[in-house]
């Protein structure tokens, strides 16, 4: 995906965990993060702390949507990922992209990914890898308008 390209619908989940968010729902009041994981990655149940961390801190400014991106067979079991998802606290809409729907709609290739959309909901940011947080943190509160956190 380009910078400033609109996010993309959010359709073809095979399922969503912890509520369904639709496109519209996230657009209008302000900014969103959709960040790609996937059960067997590693580099992402290293960086879900802090995700999570940035999730509640933001909760009054952000909305924070994570995507489940399967990267084998093994990635594809529900429980598992109901599992791993329960392990790591990931309370925020879970969309289970096993037919790799939404991946492609993004033309995301990576896990972890960052995507952060304006209110409008164009892209302003994009990072891949398991480093980089405080990289995120200021794309954020740009987009926010706020100074540094």
């Amino acid at each position: 995906m380009r910078l400033r390209a609109p996010m993309p619908e959010l359709e073809g989940a095979t399922e969503w965990l912890n509520g369904e968010v639709s496109k519209s729902d996230l657009l209008g009041d302000k900014p969103t993060l959709i960040h790609f994981w996937s059960v067997s990655c590693g580099l992402c149940k290293e960086a879900m702390p802090n995700v999570n961390e940035f999730r509640d801190e933001y909760k009054e400014d952000l909305n924070v949507v994570a995507v489940h991106m399967p990267r084998s067979e093994k990635d594809l079991d529900l429980d598992k990922i109901k599992e791993v998802a329960a392990e790591h606290d990931i309370t925020q809409p879970i969309f289970v992209d096993n037919k790799h729907a939404l991946t492609d709609a993004f033309e995301n290739q990576y896990v972890p990914a960052y995507y952060v959309f304006d209110e409008e909901g164009n892209l302003r940011h994009f990072q891949a890898g398991g480093g980089g947080m405080k990289m995120l943190r200021k794309r954020v509160n740009r987009v926010l308008g706020n100074k540094e956190k």
